[in-house]
């Protein structure tokens, strides 16, 4: 799940690097804050995926 998350931050990215280039401040600025919402999104489900490996194996 976290990589398609990932390819989604990544895909609101290049939409907000290319709204930012035509002018488009307030396309730029939500695609922005989209790919930032689900970069964190994607690192906690890894960082929660990665303790219950670890917690599953009995440490």
């Amino acid at each position: 799940m976290g990589g398609n998350l990932i390819y989604y931050a990544i895909v609101f990215l290049i939409v907000a690097i290319v709204a930012a280039a035509l002018g488009f401040g307030g396309v730029a600025g939500t695609a922005m804050s989209g790919a930032h919402l689900l970069l964190v999104v994607a690192v906690v489900f890894i960082v929660v995926g990665l303790l219950a490996s670890v917690l599953r194996r009995g440490v």
